[in-house]
């Protein structure tokens, strides 16, 4: 199966080909700490750059500080649930290559974590293979444009994360959103609400029918939310702290 539109596949790395190890660690540093986790809260910490997801937290220390007390804690986390490559991950990659796009990971991590958890399915990776995107986060224009220098509109992002989901649909690019099942997560309500039409539960759900879904509709010129200019996402409420 060839895509006639589609040339650049990005998938994220944690919550679509590892498991998601960041939503129950959050949600346990808030808690832990007095906190309230909301949906709000969860907004305005996921897909954002380190530090200001740590201001958004709502607890004591500086952003450096609580960067710090995070880690901490998630390796904690992985002592009990450690990183693992998700079922259908390999599965899933070797369709996205039969469509003949580019295909590219990314997450907010640094290059390293990559190497170190994905490295049985690099090859199936192009250009950089991995993107760090912890500096211009979600990264959708930055992905495309800079890094393999297509317009957003030839580009499909494959996340777990609603925000990288509306920001795509505000630039035209396809999404199909992966979001975590983890309990207190609100992923799959945000995604909704944004609108996002293709939310699967399964890596096995994006098969070649989906796919040739989606290239169709990037082909049409169907995917940009309605009344949004080009290069313009809609303006989102502030984050209510707890």
């Amino acid at each position: 199966m060839a895509f006639r539109q589609v040339r650049l596949i990005a998938v994220n790395i944690d919550g679509v080909l590892l498991n998601d190890t960041f939503s129950p660690v959050i949600h346990r540093f808030v808690v832990r700490r007095g906190g309230v986790y909301t949906a709000e809260l969860e907004r305005a910490v996921l897909s954002q750059p380190q530090l200001r997801a740590a201001a958004a937290l709502g607890v004591p220390g500086t952003p450096e500080e609580v960067v710090e007390a995070y880690f901490l804690e998630r390796e904690e986390y992985l002592r009990e649930h450690p990183v693992r490559i998700l079922d259908g991950a390999r599965a899933l990659l070797e369709r996205l290559r039969a469509t003949g796009a580019s295909l590219v990971c990314y997450g907010g991590l640094a290059r390293a974590h990559f190497d170190r958890h994905l490295a049985p399915l690099a090859a199936y990776f192009d250009g950089p293979e991995y993107v760090c995107t912890d500096g211009f986060r979600p990264g959708v224009r930055e992905i495309a444009e800079d890094v393999f220098g297509l317009g957003c509109d030839r580009a499909l992002f494959i996340d777990d994360v609603a925000r990288v989901g509306e920001v795509a649909q505000s630039l035209g690019a396809a999404f199909i959103g992966h979001p975590t099942s983890y309990e207190h997560s609100f992923q799959r309500q945000a995604m909704d609400r944004a609108g996002v039409r293709h939310i699967v539960g399964s890596l096995d759900e994006i098969d070649e029918g989906l796919l040739r879904a989606v290239d169709a509709e990037a082909a049409a010129g169907a995917l940009r939310l309605p009344g949004a200019p080009a290069g313009v996402f809609p303006r989102v409420p502030e984050p209510v702290r707890p």
